[in-house]
């Protein structure tokens, strides 16, 4: 498919031949027939991406900051690494299409193929001719409007979120500050609401399309003496709200809208602006400041978008969905007129003509408001199905031997931070194919770690027989079962924790297990618990090698706080806190003692106050050789202490491993202290050891029930914390 993409480094816009996105369970695929350009949104992308490092560095303070914490954890070779890698995809652009429902993910009955519907969401309703909608991003379009004017709906589900924070009852008078695209929607808002309405904006022709729209009166503010026509026009006493739309670093239209406003009025700001109140006419007026936020209610809650959960009516009576659904209506109607508001109207193959017509400068600057994408008619179903893989051109003339022929399945921001640079720079290894969900995920991968193909379809790369080996670095919930199709297919499989979400899941590998040896052969299965094999770690194995004692183990993790809604909090697509991220200490303390859990006992922070903690546990883990371990994991710490300690004693000894990057051993009254420079946590070393026993015909350099064992033991955390009890397993 076609797809309108920018570099993020330079800025270029180009239309690319990408993948499309793989369907998915609550979301629709979309024909797209058009989408808008947000001018003033996408202009600012692309001056921003145009921008020199410096001048970005400059602009983002928090950004450069979080790159220097990078550099001291993990080094200047791999930060580099990482944000050049970053600087090198490229983004998509454009959040607001229409287009035909071709395709159904699992659970959808309000839509059908067929459909006509209007899509939003930065990320979702790009400038492609094909997109992957989450149901809540989706509307059905009415039958009185055309698809053209429909594309429209995103912005004016901004527009209209706007005038609901303004809260205007009739009769009310109200200013709207910039007349681009989205203050000509709120102009035309405000009147169906039965407002008048004065517009206002430096620009004389957007001046004279808000008198076209129906502004009652609209104000050149250079020109114009637009504090005096506003006094007549309300009497003195002021305007009742005013409606910032505008974009511009200036201070100008927040110090305007303070002495516009009326005692006790509103201010609502859409746009973009300077941010500093003059306290004078906010405090002594009393106003009431407000921010509205994008198209409603659910704008930028996955649980909301992604996981497709409404808010009750009752509730919430206007969200982002009912907004896209309000205006449509209000189209349908005749009150909103878009048609009025399109300047524009480019194929999607001259789109770079539409970006240029938004960049341009100086007298060749050509006035545009409204600029519509047009993707033609054309069925597209059959195409949509078959294109969801891209070949690549090999960057080498003389590709070497490999014995290792990689497909990669998942490449998010940790496969391509702490994977993929390891196994680019590995001789043995050929990378063939990438699979993402996202086509110009998979591209961007491909193209910078050196891909044969990109592709959206999971088997293109289970099922390929050129390749022998499967990476998967996908959300936990595909785990299991992708490794278990891998393997039944042959294939030696690394796939990142957990190994599985279920005991079902887990059931399924372990008979898969069990078959192999009987046949005796059988793919290697490693599951990417990186801390066994970081080189403080084999150091301390060396260090115990004597040890006839069990040992006593404390582990202390300042995991910090995450957000309820994240995906990993999900316990279907994450498996939770314990599953997803607990497991990795599990197995340290197993490969540490040599030993198997055999009883747990897990507790969760007492509610304070009310105040629930369910991120922060305490485990105890009994081992068969009488070793006992502790993982105290944290989410109430302070952000500076590092995340990792772990304390070891056995035998007459003692070890003290800080975030895998100091360790001290104590022997006789004497210690030793070993340091690098930044934290190695054993990604190289796992990666490099999953290769060689590749390469070499070795067994997996972790077996199978250790794998097992250590996802056995977080399932008996889970049942601890629910019962109240020690677990044996």
């Amino acid at each position: 498919m076609k797809q309108v993409t920018q570099h993020n480094k330079t800025g270029e816009i180009r239309i690319e031949s990408l993948p499309i996105s793989a369907l998915k369970a609550g979301h629709v695929l979309v024909k797209v027939r058009y989408s808008l350009i947000s001018a003033g949104t996408e202009k600012a992308s692309i001056s921003q991406r145009k921008a020199s490092l410096l001048e970005k560095a400059k602009k983002n303070p928090e950004l450069v900051k979080k790159v220097l914490d990078q550099v001291r954890l993990y080094g200047l070779v791999q930060t580099y690494r990482r944000v050049k890698t970053q600087l090198e995809t490229r983004a998509s652009l454009g959040y607001s299409a229409s287009g035909v429902v071709i395709a159904l993910g699992e659970g959808l009955t309000e839509f059908k193929v067929g459909d006509r519907v209007a899509c939003a969401g930065a990320g979702y309703a790009s400038h492609a001719e094909y997109i992957l909608i989450p149901a809540n991003l989706c509307c059905k379009v009415p039958k009185a409007v055309d698809l053209d004017e429909a594309a429209y709906t995103t912005v004016g589900g901004i527009a209209l979120q706007g005038v609901r924070q303004a809260e205007p009852t009739l009769g009310e008078t109200i200013a709207v500050i910039g007349l681009g695209l989205v203050g000509q929607l709120t102009v035309q808002l405000l009147k169906a609401n039965g407002c008048t309405v004065i517009g206002i904006d430096p620009d004389q022709g957007s001046v004279k399309l808000a008198k076209e729209c129906g502004a009652d009166a609209a104000l050149h503010r250079n020109n114009g003496d637009v504090k005096n026509v506003v006094r007549s026009m309300t009497k003195g006493a002021g305007v009742d709200a005013v409606i910032i739309t505008a974009a511009t670093p200036s201070n100008d239209p927040v110090e305007l809208a303070g002495d516009l406003c009326r005692e006790k009025g509103r201010v609502v700001l859409v746009g973009d602006v300077g941010l500093t109140l003059p306290r004078a006419p906010y405090f002594l007026k009393e106003l009431d400041f407000r921010l509205s936020r994008s198209i409603g209610p659910g704008r930028y809650d996955p649980i909301y978008e992604e996981r497709g959960h409404d808010y009750p009516l009752g509730y919430v009576r206007w969200s982002e969905n009912r907004n896209m659904q309000e205006f449509l209506r209000n189209v349908s109607t005749g009150a909103i007129d878009v048609r009025r508001l399109t300047t524009h109207r480019f194929v999607i193959d001259d789109a770079k003509s539409a970006y240029s017509l938004i960049s341009a400068r100086g007298e060749s600057k050509e006035r545009y408001i409204g600029i519509l994408l047009d993707y033609g008619e054309g069925e597209g179903r059959h195409d949509a199905r078959e294109a969801r893989r891209i070949e690549l051109p090999r960057t080498s003339v003389v590709e070497t031997p490999a014995k290792v022929k990689i497909g990669f399945v998942g490449a998010g921001n940790f496969a391509q931070g702490f994977l993929l640079p390891h196994l680019r720079q590995d001789s043995s290894v050929s990378l063939v194919g990438v699979c993402t969900a996202n086509g110009l995920n998979a591209a961007n991968v491909a193209r910078n770690f050196g891909f044969g193909f990109a592709t959206t379809e999971a088997r293109e790369v289970l099922e390929n027989e050129t390749m022998n080996t499967v990476f998967i670095a996908t959300r936990h919930n595909l785990h299991a079962r992708l490794a278990l199709e891998a393997l039944r297919a042959g294939k030696n499989v690394f796939v990142e924790k957990p190994l599985a979400l279920t005991r079902d899941e887990l059931k399924e590998l372990q008979a898969f297990h069990r078959s192999g040896r009987k046949e005796g052969s059988r793919p290697i299965l490693l599951v990417g618990f990186n801390r066994r094999f970081a080189p403080h770690t084999q150091q301390v194995a060396r260090f115990f090698e004597e040890a006839v004692g069990p040992f006593v183990l404390n582990y202390r993790v300042n995991a910090g706080l995450m957000p309820a809604t994240h995906w990993t909090r999900d316990p279907k697509e994450g498996g939770g806190r314990i599953i997803g991220e607990i497991c990795h200490f599990v197995d340290l303390l197993q490969y540490c003692t040599q030993a198997r859990p055999v009883k747990v006992f897990a507790e969760p922070l007492s509610p304070a106050r009310g105040v629930k903690d369910d991120d922060s546990v305490v485990v105890t883990i009994k081992f068969d050789d009488g070793s006992v371990g502790t993982i105290t994991y944290l989410a109430n710490g302070d952000v500076s202490l590092p995340k990792e300690r772990l304390e070891l004693s056995s035998t007459g000894r003692s070890a003290v491993m800080d975030n895998f990057q100091h360790l001290t051993l104590y022997q006789q009254g004497k210690k030793r202290e070993f340091k690098f420079s930044n934290i190695q946590k054993g990604h190289k070393e796992e990666i490099r050891a999953f290769l060689q026993a590749i390469v070499n015909g070795q067994p997996s350099p972790v077996s199978f029930e250790n794998l097992a064992l250590t996802t056995l033991t977080t399932f008996a955390i889970e049942d601890s914390l629910r019962l109240g009890a020690p677990v044996h397993l």
